[in-house]
């Protein structure tokens, strides 16, 4: 998921300054080219809240860890302040030893100098991973900056008891799947006799990019795309782009069905739109399984993947979390190390938790692991096929953050005017690429 604010972000480029300077991690001293220490403690950080099953699961990893290998590793699991005890740690010149946390921010963390470059080939297990995986771990400069360790995708999550109720089969085009969602917004389907039910549940907030998030694998299924193959100028008002970005905006202004009030819902609030009936169709993760069986029952609803879009194929959006080995390490070897079996067989294994809401691993980036062999709910499969087949991630830039929010912020203003013309809404976005291209020093 995503969970950076511009905000945060602004505080976290803070401690770039006192990154310059930066000798000393929080197991010792030395920029990782002097002395070190193969023994030495590992501080493991991880992005989960404290308390969690998922901390549990990592406190597993680590104890293995230790035990195989005799190197202490102590695990410490942090969440909503992540970046801000980062950016603390770093100015302090303590920083972990490593840590786990989302792909999407490997480009503020290279930017920042917080992050040593990995050497792929020389990565014990590399050869094993997913390689579409290793895409998520590459810098801009085609560097890789840490090591793929959870993987994830998107599906669409529909409610089957009121498709079933209409009569209607799943959807296998996005004609049909429009055509679903305006039976669940006009035909009553929940039954209740009253017209308070509609298609797509949306998370359409500008906050952390949620509405770009959303559109990606709509816009490159659509055939669109943010950026130029070489990526050196926009494509984001390309007529497939414009195609895509009429299409949500329609689902808005004209069918309406998306739930009313979409345009500035996070997913923590469009989660309970799904579960509790107000919406039937949801593209979202596998972690909300186990959430929505509890409170809208496994029988439900169905989980399938986004059929493909104009541009001749499904696309999906692929996420998923990095071990990102940190600048000033002193004991650089133990790092490598730990990185290794977090993606080793037996590390993904205790990862993924089984079908318990432990799982710190969402779909295992090592190919030699048996999916259907650890989860019993082959709902996961689903998932897994989606990632191998049409798993897209976020384009490499040297910062994706204000492209994601620039995107975020023109699609919201196209869906809540809707006398707004996506052509020119999208021809300003473009310009508004440019600008940060040439910023960023990929511009043509």
């Amino acid at each position: 998921m995503l969970r950076r604010s511009a905000t945060t972000l602004a505080a976290v480029l803070a401690a770039a300054v006192a990154l310059t300077t930066l000798t000393a991690c929080g197991s010792g001293s030395g920029d990782g080219r002097g002395a070190t220490d193969d023994k030495a403690p590992l501080e493991i950080w991880v992005r989960k809240p404290p308390g969690s099953n998922t901390e549990q699961t990592h406190r597993q990893l680590a104890a293995r860890f230790t035990e195989l290998t005799g190197v202490p590793a102590h695990v410490t699991a942090l969440f909503d302040d992540f970046e801000t005890k980062l950016q603390q740690a770093a100015a302090q010149k303590k920083l972990p030893d490593l840590i786990v946390n989302d792909t999407a921010q490997l480009g503020t963390l290279v930017k920042q100098g917080l992050v040593r470059e990995v050497d792929r080939p020389a990565t014990k297990g590399g050869d094993q991973l997913i390689p579409a995986s290793w895409d998520a771990a590459k810098g801009a400069d085609g560097k890789y900056y840490g090591v793929p360790f959870s993987a994830q995708t998107f599906g669409l999550f529909i409610r089957k008891d009121w498709r079933e109720k209409l009569g209607l089969a799943q959807p296998a085009s996005w004609d049909e799947l429009d055509a679903l969602a305006k039976a669940f917004t006009t035909q009553d389907p929940d039954g209740n006799g009253k017209a308070d039910s509609y298609g797509y549940v949306v998370p359409g907030s500008t906050k952390r990019g949620y509405l770009d998030w959303y559109f990606s694998s709509f816009l490159w299924s659509a055939g669109g795309d943010y950026f130029s193959k070489d990526g050196r100028t926009p494509a984001i008002a390309d007529p497939a782009s414009v195609l895509a970005a009429q299409r949500l905006k329609d689902q808005f202004c004209t069918a309406k069905t998306v739930v009313p009030g979409a345009a500035t819902a996070e997913t923590t609030q469009a989660h309970p739109l799904f579960e509790t009936g107000k919406g039937g169709i949801y593209f979202t993760g596998p972690y909300n399984m186990a959430r929505f069986d509890k409170s809208l029952g496994k029988d439900k609803y169905e989980v399938i993947a986004l059929p493909a879009g104009p541009g001749g194929r499904s696309v999906s959006l692929a996420e998923g979390e990095n071990a990102y080995l940190m600048a000033g390490s002193k004991n650089r070897t133990g790092q490598q190390k730990y990185a290794e079996f977090l993606v080793s067989a037996e590390g993904q294994t205790i990862g993924m938790a089984g079908d318990t809401d432990g799982n710190v691993v969402r779909l295992p980036v090592n190919k030699g692991v048996d999916l259907a062999a650890v989860r019993k709910d082959q709902r996961w499969l689903v998932f897994d096929q989606v990632f191998r087949e049409a798993g897209r991630y976020a384009p490499v830039v040297k910062e994706w953050t204000p492209f994601r929010q620039a995107s975020a912020e023109a699609l919201n203003g196209l869906v809540a005017d809707c006398g707004s013309d996506p052509k020119a809404v999208l021809a300003k976005l473009a310009d508004t690429f440019a600008a940060e291209l040439t910023k960023q020093g990929a511009g043509s």
